[in-house]
């Protein structure tokens, strides 16, 4: 099979279940901002949150990526497996244990000192999501498509179904710490359920390990799990530093949390681009993987680059001249006022899809160290940008910051890239896509349409502008009709 219809094939059965999971849970985003009465309330929720996205990617720590790296290069497929598995598994046996001593101390010193509970939960939540990423990515190394889509979906179903009851049954308004414990109990069941799905692998685990090939994997994963660490800290720190940063300045708790939700609500809207990502980097990782035997795999990896430019950037068109539209997900009005920094995050996330995609080069090369470099020093430049920069300018800053900060990765991860592992990437095209979608981006603002305000000639206009643009990608990338010889490889584990 072509390749490259290989790599879309995949990217739709494995990429349909996030895509369609996370559009389900944004209606969450509509339940969470309409039951909140107050805008610190949904902070509260964001805060919390925040500090999940960073635990599972240090709990899962970079073994989901080595496995899929030592299941191309080792006969014993069962063994890759048993090994990351068991890795991930003490990993988390042993932070759960830490999280049991220190609940109390860890709510007290972020304020929720009656509410140690929250801190119990998430860790719980957090646990399982990092243990069952392991046999998830199983199935997807095996192409158990519809096994990998049932369980996530149910989740989901689940997850949205407590949501809805919890919320809108149960909960009592003037009791907000309530519903924040409701939507946690939600989550942790809803994470259970991924256990369930994959009971087979956790009543079959063998705990014996074959310490030299885990001693190889760690020393892979080291640097991934420290890249993903310092990248999370780029997406989700400003809303971790908002709170104690603001109310540094002489704003109140309740004002600064106010901040976090809104920044927090407006940036969903800008993650619809890191849905596409996400649902792009179940199929990819593994794709890239399986063709590093390929002789013609830098022309194939080029390629894949052009394609993924312009879908990229079709998303943020078609988000950043639709707000108008796309806004009512955020059921409260108090949240509209931040809104401007959407189109500043959009364009943020498309650095960061550019930025992952171009990744592969330390991945396959075993140079991993490098993205350990990059990410720490996107941290550290976020670090400094939120901490000078939102007591002045609040969550504003923050959004800058993550535009700065991508961008700064992407050139990085670039130039390190050529020079130790070089992919040709047609740089024209990259100029012209995204230059071409920024252009049309700001005609929108040159015929002086208010952004916030819906009118029927307003949405035609705009998105004639987005068909354009999709009619002049098409124009330039349009099949030859001559077929490429880009052989494809097949690597699954077997049950």
């Amino acid at each position: 099979m072509n390749p490259l219809k290989k790599l879309l094939g995949q990217t739709a059965v494995y990429g349909l279940p996030t895509i369609v999971g996370r559009l389900l849970n944004y209606f969450l985003v509509p339940l969470y901002t309409g039951v909140f009465e107050n805008t610190s309330d949904y902070g509260v929720i964001s805060e919390l949150y925040a500090w999940v996205a960073f635990l599972i990617v240090l709990l899962t720590f970079g073994m989901e990526t080595a496995f899929f790296k030592f299941l191309n290069e080792k006969e014993d497929k069962e063994k890759v497996f048993r090994n990351s598995f068991v890795t991930v598994l003490g990993i988390n046996v042993l932070f759960f244990l830490l999280l049991l001593i220190f609940s109390q101390t860890i709510a007290n010193s972020m304020g929720y000192p009656e509410n140690s509970e929250f801190i119990m939960i998430l860790g719980f939540v957090v646990c399982i999501d990092a243990i069952t990423a392991i046999p998830m990515a199983k199935l997807r190394a095996q192409n158990k498509a519809k096994r990998f889509a049932t369980i996530h979906f149910s989740a989901i179903a689940v997850n949205i179904g407590l949501n809805l009851f919890f919320m809108l049954v149960l909960f009592n308004p003037d009791e907000p710490m309530e519903g924040v414990l409701f939507i946690l109990i939600a989550n942790l069941l809803s994470s259970s359920v991924k256990v369930i799905g994959t009971y087979k692998d956790f009543i079959g685990l063998k705990l014996a390990i074959d310490f030299e090939l885990a001693r190889s994997m760690l020393k892979y994963a080291f640097p991934l799990a420290i890249a993903g660490f310092a990248g999370i800290a780029n997406e989700t720190l400003d809303r971790v530093l908002m709170k104690p940063l603001l109310v540094g300045t002489g704003k109140t708790t309740t004002e600064a949390l106010a901040e976090v939700g809104i920044y927090s609500a407006v940036y969903k809207l800008a993650m619809i681009v890191t849905i596409f990502l996400q649902a792009y980097r179940y199929a990819a990782e593994p794709f890239f993987f399986s063709q590093n035997k390929n002789k013609d795999r830098n022309k194939l990896y080029a390629k894949i680059m052009n394609y993924f430019i312009a879908a990229v950037c079709i998303v943020f068109l078609g988000v950043a001249l639709n707000i108008d539209i796309f806004k009512y997900f955020i059921q409260n009005e108090a949240y509209w006022e931040g809104l401007g920094v959407v189109p500043i995050l959009l364009i943020a996330n498309v650095f960061l899809g550019i930025y992952f995609n171009q990744s592969i080069w330390y991945k396959l090369s075993g140079q991993t160290r490098f993205g350990a470099y990059i990410a720490i020093g996107g941290m550290t430049i976020t670090v400094l940008i939120n901490v000078i920069f939102i007591p002045i300018y609040g969550y504003w800053a923050s959004a800058w910051a993550t535009l700065i900060v991508y961008g700064l990765q992407m050139i990085a991860s670039y130039w390190l890239g050529q020079k130790y592992y070089p992919i040709k990437y047609n740089l024209r095209k990259f100029g012209l896509y995204f230059g071409f979608a920024l252009f049309l981006f700001f005609i929108t603002y040159l015929v002086n349409m208010d952004p916030n305000k819906f009118t029927w000639a307003k949405f035609f206009f705009h998105n004639s502008l987005i068909l354009g643009y999709i009619g002049v990608v098409w124009f330039i990338e349009k099949p030859s009709g001559k077929k490429p010889d880009l052989p494809s490889t097949e690597n699954v584990i077997t049950s």
